[in-house]
């Protein structure tokens, strides 16, 4: 298990090395020059120059990406162009956002997602099970932004429960005001993230509950609920782990889409005004984070999989 480890760990420092690559080359491939962000529509050619020293496009590609690479390698994210702030503690102030919508959308999803997805396969022959099943499919199919619009519309302009966007200047100081802020995107990545788990849930539970101790269980008297809880639960829940990695990046994803949705001050924002811009250290923050945090996410899912399932970690042991 030391050796997989060790062998995941520099796979997933190898990966983020080709993301800096990759994030450095595709800001590059985009028309326009960094130094736009500091010129006004009428500059001269002299001011384009100085702009252009003193973002440093005017140098080589190469010495870019070799400056760029040392300052990332000192954790130094730079500064931006456009704020003249350094960019690493403006992330930090905006994940104080973002990471609290992923994580407790995500734990909504969990527990819903496991007795929807439960009883739509414990009851595939009833009626409410299919449309459990049919309502997870739909919710698959429907934009996370739309279902944010939809709410704002019913839930806060029409009802007036909850409000429809912005986030206390304080943070967290008032945790009833911040949480109420963000009930509304809560609620719209949780109710994407559920549709999609469930249905991974179900197939999952589907084929454990067809297995011939399951049925064996179930013959001797107990309950579908009881034989899965007392010999099914392990199994359902290896193949749902791996899929639980890629659905958290996901939702860590889809919670900086839904940010601009309902106009709050998370990474989402960032993103898009460094786009309209041509603010390259912000982009390249951002980025980067949302990239570290989907690698580090699928690296401990991997490793949670293995500890919880002893026949993925017998493989290991023995290198097949």
């Amino acid at each position: 298990m030391t050796r997989y480890v060790l062998r995941r760990l520099g796979i997933l420092v190898v990966s983020l090395l080709v993301a800096l690559v990759v994030v450095f080359a595709l800001l590059r491939i985009l028309p326009g020059d960094p130094a736009n962000a500091l010129l006004a529509a009428n500059a001269t050619p002299d001011q384009v120059e100085a702009a252009r020293r003193a973002v440093g496009s005017d140098l080589p590609l190469a010495q870019q990406f070799g400056t760029w690479l040392g300052q990332m390698l000192r954790f130094d994210l730079g500064t931006s162009f456009t704020s003249g702030l350094p960019v690493l503690p403006d992330l930090a102030q905006r994940l104080v956002v973002t990471v609290p919508l992923t994580l407790i959308a995500f734990v909504v999803a969990v527990v819903l997602a496991s007795v929807v997805g439960f009883v739509a396969a414990a009851r595939a022959d009833r009626w409410y099970g299919v449309l459990l099943s049919g309502i997870t499919q739909l919710g698959v199919a429907v934009p996370v932004f739309w279902i944010g619009i939809l709410l704002v519309q019913v839930v806060s302009l029409q009802w007036g429960l909850l409000p429809s966007s912005g986030f206390p200047r304080d943070d967290w100081a008032y945790p009833g005001d911040a949480l109420e802020s963000l009930a509304l995107p809560i609620i719209t990545v949780a109710v994407v993230m559920t549709a999609s788990i469930a249905r991974y849930v179900r197939s999952a539970v589907l084929d454990v509950l067809g297995a011939d101790h399951i049925r064996t269980a179930r013959a001797l008297g107990a309950s579908t609920a009881s034989a899965f809880l007392r010999h099914g639960v392990r199994s359902a829940v290896v193949p749902v782990i791996a899929v639980l990695g890629i659905e958290l990046a996901s939702t860590f994803l889809g919670a900086v889409v839904v940010e601009s949705v309902f106009a709050l001050p998370g990474l989402g924002s960032m993103l898009i005004t460094g786009i309209e811009q041509h603010d390259y250290p912000s982009i390249q923050g951002v980025l980067l984070v949302s990239t570290v945090a989907v690698l580090v996410i699928g690296f401990a899912a991997d490793v949670v999989q293995r500890i919880v399932d002893p026949r993925l970690r017998a493989t290991v042991s023995g290198n097949r």
